[in-house]
């Protein structure tokens, strides 16, 4: 399994795709393959953190 979490100019990965696609028998899309995970995390963890910082509890 290949999971390429770059991006470049040109919607193009941080690996080669025509050589790992012979030994990885799943790899994420490029663009849109790990994007949205990135997405939540961030907004989960920004809400985590403002709910600290306000002394807030979660239920």
């Amino acid at each position: 399994m290949v999971i390429d979490a770059g991006y470049n100019p040109g919607n193009i990965g941080d690996i080669d795709f025509e050589s790992a696609k012979t030994h990885a028998s799943l790899i994420t899309p490029v663009p849109g393959g790990v994007g949205p995970m990135t997405i939540a995390t961030l907004l989960t963890q920004t809400t985590d953190a403002a709910t600290r910082q306000l002394g807030l509890t979660t239920h």
